[in-house]
């Protein structure tokens, strides 16, 4: 069976790919279908934005898709950055500016309560079926500093308490067991694979 990714993040693309590697799925992802261009995130929560996409995707191939959307929520910051953490610091800003623009958020308020926890939400779609969710969460502490050169995004200032590690000190391996998207991708994991058992 096909499955289509519906991202053009290379992080995410390989976590992703990882994860499914022992399910006989032919994973592809927008890069395989230029057409379809950047889908805008109109949702007002994780779940439909995810959604959004998978269905999208689903429509204009016609295969299987898997769309996740994911973010950062800082309990000092009433939750955001949230759905907009990927622009944070403003479109198309770059992970650099994302985490410069939290920091100084936290600095202004603070930042005593520095208890945060990513979330991610993965929606898989087919046209005609209907679309199945699985969720995940990973709960830690933003860092005063980046601290490690690994993974993307907030990684670097998000601590992990039980690893004594940000994320991007651990290596993907590590990472790849506790993270917010690792927790909602062993769900989609069983999914996909009752999926693709039913469709051989």
């Amino acid at each position: 069976m096909k499955l289509v990714i519906a991202s053009g993040n290379p992080g995410k693309l390989r976590e992703i790919k990882e994860m499914l590697a022992d399910l006989t799925i032919n994973v592809l992802s927008l890069k395989d279908y230029p057409q379809i261009g950047e889908i805008p995130e109109t949702g007002s929560s994780f779940r439909e934005n995810a959604a959004l996409k998978a269905e999208t995707v689903a429509k204009i191939t016609g295969e299987w898709v898997l769309a996740d959307d994911s973010g950062l929520e800082v309990d000092a910051l009433g939750g955001r950055p949230g759905i907009y953490s990927a622009r944070f610091a403003g479109e198309g800003a770059g992970d650099a500016a994302n985490n410069a623009k939290l920091l100084q958020e936290l600095k202004a308020i603070g930042g005593h309560n520095r208890k945060a926890r990513f979330r991610a939400i993965i929606a898989i779609a087919h046209p005609g079926r209907e679309t199945l969710f699985a969720e995940g969460e990973c709960e830690g502490y933003i860092t005063d500093k980046p601290q490690g050169s690994g993974g993307f995004g907030y990684d670097p200032l998000f601590y992990y308490p039980p690893a004594g590690l940000t994320f991007a000190q651990m290596t993907a391996e590590e990472k790849n067991k506790v993270s917010h998207r690792a927790k909602a991708l062993a769900k989609a994991y069983n999914i996909l694979k009752e999926i693709s058992f039913r469709e051989k």
